[in-house]
């Protein structure tokens, strides 16, 4: 069984690789980030930053990973929102 907070990073990590929600996830990231407001205050010294830490940290991994596989997709010629022109089955009909 996984922990809470690997299951969270599976969340995150899924729904950064979607193309409908990353920029929406990644804005309320930064808004979390740059809010007063967290999971435990910032005014308090080292205690206050670990969960920014911990927040920014996923958050850059997560971005790195799909950043540098779109650079590999687009090296290699891949594009993952167009069809592979070997799946194009086109039937004529010649009467």
């Amino acid at each position: 069984m996984d922990s809470p907070i690997q299951a969270f990073y599976d969340w995150y990590k899924r729904t950064l690789e979607h193309p409908k929600y990353r920029w929406l996830l990644a804005g309320a990231t930064l808004l979390y980030l740059l809010s007063p407001i967290d999971i435990s205050p910032d005014f308090i010294p080292i205690i206050g930053w670990i969960d920014d830490a911990a927040v920014a940290s996923i958050f850059i991994t997560a971005m790195s990973q799909i950043v540098l596989s779109g650079l590999t997709n687009k090296r290699s010629g891949l594009r993952s929102d167009t069809p592979d022109a070997t799946d194009a089955t086109v039937d004529v009909d010649f009467n």
